[in-house]
């Protein structure tokens, strides 16, 4: 068959799956479907329950929702404590996040070193990996290519399907530490083979840690500033968790309940993370900040940016979907705990770098798409700006090209996937199966010879 006849069978293959695929939207009210496991209300459907992380946007007063200012938790500890507990202190935060998600608990001194010196121990990838699991199948998507990475180590561990607590801890750190070289290589190899440009590979410092480690290995140089490195671990430790019901996490646990091994949950849950509705919206919001800085031609002038917000909703500017990528969020209403911390600590890298004019353009946005929203949708819904809106603007003040957004957030968030598949090993106990009610017609057998072609 050639490709002129392939690609023709291939298109009414797909005319007939659209067809046959396209379900009564009226069904679902009718046999009251949870779609998307949301309830009518909003809410998610009560799935499981965790100790790991928790999100606060609502208190119920008299049987009422009452929106309030968002919270987030760490096995108990509220985020912007955490957050101000260690930047205030001058420390790094990423490692004692990981540690504290991982064991319940904060570390002391002692431990922590003792966690530090474990990752920088395993951080080096096993002998050959780099040549032949990355470089030698480069892909143009880093995602892709960290879920095949993730996949590929099953293949360099002795014991890989071990489902025992310790050999769950020693899979999930050694992830955790080379998530930061797996992403970085992965890119690199992009880089060179995709972009055809030059490629150098860095070995990870042991002196180094996580964020440091990522500037040190993406960089031609290997510098950074002390203030960059910072950030970008606030960052890391602002994605490390999200509670239960966010997509990939849910994913890290319905796998884990089969019983499967680490890098096949893992992989999974890098799979969920790459898609432009969860993880790879900061990319989607980047990229819409970037048209409208170039579309208004005044910064200052609320009317334009209103006016371009306006298109973007009546699906007339960006990519026609008619979504104001980073506003918005499926549980916070009147603000994203994590978008108040970022849009504190990115003040101070908008300084230093310069780039004042660009961080208070975000900030009119910010105010005005709501704005927006409201009157565009004729809506009294309540939103806000979401982690991912200010992500991109960090993350491009730290140079950081976008292909490696989504692995940036896939890097901080290793760490609460494992806390998750901990937990669904230890007090799970039972396959999440969810159901699904056919709404097809039955029909009775034909034989080859009574059936007419569909296309």
């Amino acid at each position: 068959m050639d490709k002129q006849d392939k690609d023709l069978l291939i298109n009414k293959l797909a005319d007939v799956a659209s067809v046959k695929s396209h379900i009564n939207p009226s069904l679902y009210s009718k046999y009251n479907v949870k779609r998307g496991l949301r309830n009518n209300d909003g809410t998610g459907v009560l799935v499981g329950l965790t100790e790991v992380g928790e999100v606060m946007s609502y208190i119920v007063d008299d049987a009422d929702r009452i929106p309030v200012e968002g919270k987030l938790y760490y096995q108990g500890y509220d985020v912007t404590e955490l957050v101000d507990g260690f930047f205030l202190n001058g420390r790094y935060g990423y490692e004692e996040t990981a540690f504290l998600l991982l064991t319940g608990d904060l570390p002391t001194e002692k431990e922590l070193k003792k966690f530090n010196d474990l990752l920088t121990s395993v951080r080096p990838l096993p002998d050959g990996f780099t040549e032949d699991m990355i470089l030698k199948a480069p892909s143009p998507d880093v995602m892709n290519k960290l879920a095949r990475s993730v996949l590929a180590m099953y293949s360099y561990d002795d014991n890989p399907d071990a489902t025992d607590i310790p050999n769950v801890i020693r899979q999930c750190t050694e992830l955790i530490a080379r998530f930061p070289v797996l992403i970085s290589y992965g890119y690199m190899a992009r880089r060179h083979y995709i972009e055809k440009r030059g490629l150098f590979i860095h070995n990870p410092k042991p002196e180094y840690n996580t964020a440091q480690n990522i500037l040190h290995l993406i960089r031609p140089d290997g510098k950074f500033t002390d203030l960059e490195a910072r950030i970008l671990d606030l960052m890391l430790v602002l994605h490390a968790e999200h509670g239960g019901g966010n997509n990939s996490t849910f994913v890290t646990h319905a796998v884990s309940s089969t019983g499967s091994d680490t890098y096949s949950v893992i992989a999974s849950a890098v799979g969920s993370l790459k898609g432009p509705q969860h993880g790879g919206a900061s990319g989607k919001a980047y990229a819409m900040m970037k048209e409208l800085r170039d579309t208004v031609t005044d910064w200052e002038d609320e009317d334009q940016i209103k006016a371009y917000l306006t298109k973007i909703l009546k699906k007339e500017a960006f990519d026609h979907s008619g979504l104001i990528y980073g506003i918005g969020h499926a549980v916070y209403t009147l603000s994203d705990p994590r978008t108040v911390t970022i849009r504190k600590y990115a003040e101070l890298l908008a300084r230093e770098k310069g780039n004042m004019a660009l961080y208070d353009l975000y900030l009119r946005v910010e105010r005005l798409a709501p704005e927006v929203f409201h009157e565009v949708k004729n809506s009294d819904k309540i939103v806000c700006a979401n982690v991912d809106f200010f992500a991109g603007l960090v993350y491009s003040m730290l140079d950081i090209p976008s292909e490696l957004y989504t692995p940036l957030f896939a890097c901080g968030r290793i760490a609460g996937w494992s806390a998750h598949r901990i937990e669904e090993i230890v007090s799970g106990g039972r396959i999440i199966r969810p159901a699904f009610k056919c709404v097809n017609k039955r029909r009775p057998y034909q034989s080859l010879e009574e059936r007419q072609d569909i296309f």
